[in-house]
C-alpha cells in the first residue's frame, strides 16, 4: 500500500458528482453524453470528473466505433477499501514496529543499564533496530515540535540530530515545517532479516 495513492483515491473520491458518476456506472458502461444527461451537466464537466476517476485508475474507457464507453473499476474499489483497512489495523495492534525477540536483545546489547545508547550502530540494520526501539516513545498520529522530538531522543544519546534525521531518512517520521509525525509502519525501512 502506498499511502500517496490512498490519499490521491480520497481526494477524487471526494466529490458528490464523481460518487454519483460511480453509482451510475456500477450499474453497467455508459457513454458521456449517457453521463452528461443522467446527472444534468454538460459533457466538458463530465470529461473533468471521469479524468479525475481515471487519475486513480477507477474508470476504465473502451471505444466503440466513435463512442467512448466508461467502465468502474469495482475491483480497484475494493483494494483501496482493504488498504484503509490493513491501515487502520495496523494502527490498532501496535501503536509503534514489534521488534522481535533476538532483535530486542541485539538493541540492548547498544544500551547501558540506564538505557542510554552506548554507540549509534554503523551497520545499517542494526541502526534501524535501535530506531524502532526508540520510536516507541513517540505516539501514531501525534504530531511533535522538533524540540519534543530531540528531548525525547536525548534520553538514548545526545546526538539527537543525528538520530532524528535517521528517523526521517528511514521513513519512520515523516518532516514538514518542523513538525514530525510517525509514519505509518508499512512506510518504515524494513529490517532485513
Amino acid at each position: 500500500m502506498q499511502l500517496n495513492r490512498l490519499v490521491q483515491f480520497h481526494k477524487a473520491m471526494g466529490d458528490a458528482t464523481r460518487l454519483k458518476i460511480i453509482a451510475i456506472l456500477a450499474n453497467g458502461p455508459k457513454h458521456g453524453q449517457a453521463l452528461a444527461g443522467i446527472l444534468g451537466l454538460t459533457p466538458p464537466t463530465i470529461t473533468h470528473h471521469l479524468s479525475k476517476l481515471k487519475e486513480v485508475n477507477l474508470v476504465r474507457q473502451e471505444r466503440e466505433k466513435n463512442t467512448i464507453y466508461y467502465f468502474l473499476q469495482s475491483k480497484v474499489i475494493e483494494n483501496y477499501a482493504n488498504d484503509i483497512g490493513k491501515l487502520i489495523n495496523a494502527e490498532e495492534e501496535n501503536k509503534v514496529k514489534q521488534l522481535t525477540g533476538d532483535q530486542l536483545k541485539i538493541v540492548q546489547n547498544y544500551l547501558t543499564s540506564e538505557g542510554k545508547l552506548k554507540t549509534i550502530p554503523s551497520q545499517r540494520k542494526r541502526k534501524l533496530m535501535v530506531l524502532c526501539y526508540i520510536a516507541k516513545d513517540f505516539e501514531a498520529g501525534k504530531k511533535y515540535t522538533e524540540k519534543e522530538v530531540n528531548e525525547a531522543i536525548t534520553k538514548y544519546h545526545e546526538d539527537y540530530a543525528t538520530l532524528r534525521r535517521e528517523m526521517i531518512v528511514n521513513a519512520i517520521m515523516y518532516r514538514e515545517n518542523s513538525i514530525y509525525e510517525l509514519n505509518p509502519k508499512e512506510l518504515w525501512a524494513k529490517i532485513e532479516e
